[in-house]
């Protein structure tokens, strides 16, 4: 399995009216479900008068953990078809929320699919898609002595860097991505005193 997937970098926008009724739409990038809480909130907040907030969230490469929420309306008549706007686009780690503002006139389950799953689009359309890479980051431990061949490993595997630590002991944080797992772990294993996954 491939360990690249899509997903978005920015904030998209999307809106879609219909018998007075606004429905107003964000997509954000997101990869914990505290993101999703805390971007769900503050939406709540800030848009304290609406009468519903709507949304869905996949998360992670295989879109494994994922919800569907439809916040009061019918069901499946929101969450579902928001959901199935992501997944149309082949995204993972986004959330998509839609606002509505009820204009007065009730639109009927297919009304309301419609205008979650359009303004849904609209605003998945508006994000940049992009790239990512499956991984986890780890921390490694060495002898000072042994950078060389420390460095050799991370050179050799292109692995991205943080928290880099050159004091008798030293440590570096390293972003793994999934393909190349087993051979870091293996070929860290001897020569490093510790290999701990974040």
């Amino acid at each position: 399995m491939s360990d690249i997937y899509k997903s978005i970098s920015t904030r998209g926008e999307g809106l879609f009216k219909d018998n007075g009724s606004r429905f107003i739409a964000s997509a954000w990038p997101v990869e914990s479900e505290m993101e999703v809480k805390e971007i769900v909130d503050s939406l709540k907040k800030e848009y304290h008068d609406a009468r519903h907030h709507c949304y869905a969230y996949r998360i992670g490469r295989d879109g494994g953990t994922w919800r569907a929420n439809d916040d009061g309306e019918p069901s499946g008549s929101a969450g579902r078809p928001i959901l199935g706007q992501i997944d149309s686009a082949g995204l993972s780690d986004v959330l998509v929320v839609v606002v509505r503002y009820f204009g007065g006139i009730k639109l009927g389950i297919p009304g309301l699919i419609r205008a979650y799953k359009t303004s849904a689009a609209d605003a998945l359309a508006d994000a940049t898609v992009i790239e990512k890479v499956a991984g986890n980051w780890y921390r490694i431990g060495f002898g000072y002595d042994r950078m060389p061949q420390v460095m050799k490993v991370l050179k050799d595997l292109d692995l991205p860097q943080r928290e880099r630590d050159f004091g008798a002991e030293c440590s570096i944080e390293v972003r793994v991505r999934d393909s190349l797992k087993e051979d870091f772990l293996e070929r860290t294993g001897t020569i490093c005193t510790f290999v701990d996954y974040l």
